[in-house]
């Protein structure tokens, strides 16, 4: 069974067939998915959707493009969800200087402080990072973040920063973009990275993997994901579908 470490199922690009969709994963091999807030609304649908389906799981956080709303008040809230059973980790949390929509400063702000909630939950973090290695990894660093255990989604940066997330303790978010024939240097950090430090994910309903890119993904489409580590790494999907999965266990207590 395949463990989707990453989905935003909540966004309104499901609104007409969610459930027609969710109700046939398991039935296709995808057993786990951890469904992650971008905006605070998106962290109390998470919570719900992880309530209604046995299978899915709650990460809970503010994408660095939605904290301009975020306050003192909103960050209790948080806290609140966080202590639900199906909640696994706060995320997506970061930076992202790509789009810009948020004062680079702002984003900091909230990145550490929601940093500081999961210290307090003693749950992973989900690392939103766009555009903004050097910021993302000394902040990373400043905050002491080793202590903390988490995942880089999307995972984009150099084999180098790579291996420091990796010494820190933290795993690679793998999904759709490894597909795609211009992404050379993600396919060189899976070559590079070990198995343990790889988890599988989405961003559903972003980030479709070839073929289908450019079409809304969902779950089901990381057996292309699987099929394109297992060629760079030389592994069979079976040992990817299985370590990858293990990996998430481990690190989500799920």
């Amino acid at each position: 069974m395949i463990f989707d470490t990453h989905a935003h199922y909540d966004d309104q690009a499901f609104d007409l067939d969610r459930e027609k969709i969710l109700k046939h994963m398991q039935a296709n091999g995808v057993g786990k998915i951890i469904n992650v807030g971008a905006s605070f609304r998106g962290a109390e649908d998470s919570v719900k959707l992880a309530r209604k389906y046995p299978f899915v799981y709650a990460a809970v956080g503010v994408h660095p493009d939605e904290v301009g709303d975020l306050d003192e008040e909103k960050i209790y809230r948080l806290k609140c969800l966080c202590d639900e059973d199906k909640t696994v980790a706060v995320g997506e949390i970061g930076l992202d200087y790509y789009w810009n929509k948020e004062d680079s400063e702002i984003q900091k702000k909230w990145f550490v402080r929601q940093m500081d909630l999961a210290k307090e939950t003693k749950l992973p973090i989900i690392v939103h990072s766009r555009d903004a290695a050097k910021d993302t990894l000394d902040i990373m660093k400043a905050e002491k973040a080793e202590n903390l255990s988490g995942v880089i989604h999307c995972y984009s940066y150099s084999k180098e920063h790579a291996r420091e997330y990796m010494n820190m303790g933290y795993y690679l978010g793998i999904g759709g973009v490894v597909t795609f024939p211009d992404a050379k240097r993600l396919k060189q950090v899976v070559e590079y990275a070990p198995l343990d430090y790889l988890l599988l994910e989405t961003d559903a309903p972003y980030l479709a993997p070839v073929p289908h890119r450019g079409t809304r993904n969902n779950s089901l489409n990381l057996e292309f994901v699987i099929a394109e580590i297992s060629r760079i790494k030389g592994v069979s999907v079976e040992k990817i579908a299985e370590v990858t999965r293990e990996n998430a266990r481990r690190l989500f207590g799920v």
